[in-house]
């Protein structure tokens, strides 16, 4: 399959997750194809353009950010699930169709690049646990999705591979960062030399995921492993995003007193308070992020 492949020939798009449950509440952007939902202080962003097996047009990317942000400023989130509808892929890449309107030479693919940062930068400044649910092809730009998101859960169906190679594109800077950091320089330029695609036991085997499940299980699994965290002092959860962030970067450019700040608030909670409590007293722990 191609990346961003137009098959008109199938219905139109519905969103569809393998059993997946209702929601509390739900948002639709870009005319159906993001929508965001909120259940039980789990936010879900949901690529629906399963007709294009989720390949994303500009303004789905820009929508993308939309949602993200909106499921950051709910207070009832703790944690925000990303997930393709129809599973056939999570996202296939970007939509080539557009190509020739939108990324036909270097000024216009710049200006592509510009619109969509705002995605790349709410999702990856987003300051709750993100979860990538991957079933079926996360390909291209699905990829840097992904791998923008802090955990990946894929299904035993799923495949990767960034084809920049086959379609004389450079892949930018941020996601060749982000595939160095989780697989590291030697694998990365075979990725990005061959445009190869690997199944989930290979992606999991170099680190490209964290978990592989089976298909059937996938959004059981990923909503169980969100619920955990949501369970979770969302404060120290806070702690443990902020601090692993400044590990990974240089020395120098450090925000070390962003660290402390995060320190001294789980020190100073409600929630450390309630946790020695509820160990205490052999019972959960009900958490408020205060």
């Amino acid at each position: 399959m191609k990346q961003g492949s137009d098959t008109r020939s199938q219905p139109s798009p519905r969103c569809e997750i393998r059993n997946r449950p209702a929601v509390q509440s739900s948002s639709s952007l870009a005319d159906g194809k993001i929508l965001h939902s909120t259940l039980d202080g789990v936010g879900t962003v949901t690529f629906n353009n399963p007709a294009k097996h989720n390949a994303m047009s500009l303004d789905m990317w820009v929508a993308l950010g939309e949602a993200v942000s909106a499921l950051t400023a709910d207070p009832e989130v703790r944690v925000i699930i990303l997930a393709g509808a129809g599973g056939k892929a999570f996202i296939s890449g970007a939509d080539i169709s557009q190509f020739e309107e939108l990324r036909h030479n270097a000024e216009a693919t710049a200006q592509y690049a510009l619109q969509g940062a705002a995605m790349r930068k709410a999702l990856d400044d987003c300051p709750k646990p993100t979860i990538a649910c991957i079933d079926g092809f996360c390909l291209g730009g699905g990829l840097l999705v992904a791998m923008l998101a802090d955990v990946r859960v894929a299904s035993e169906a799923s495949r990767f591979g960034i084809p920049a190679a086959k379609l004389g594109v450079a892949y930018g800077y941020q996601g060749l960062e982000r595939l160095v950091a989780l697989v590291g320089p030697s694998r990365a330029r075979l990725l990005m030399f061959t445009g190869m695609q690997i199944d989930a036991a290979e992606a999991l085997q170099m680190g490209l995921v964290d978990q592989v499940v089976g298909t059937s299980n996938l959004w059981r699994n990923t909503m169980q492993l969100a619920q955990t965290i949501a369970e979770n002092a969302p404060l120290a959860v806070a702690a443990a995003k902020i601090t692993v962030a400044q590990i990974l970067r240089d020395d120098a450019s450090r925000d070390m007193e962003a660290v402390r700040r995060i320190e001294l608030q789980c020190a100073n909670s409600d929630d450390f308070r309630e946790g020695r409590r509820a160990f205490m007293e052999k019972r959960r722990p009900v958490f408020h992020g205060c």
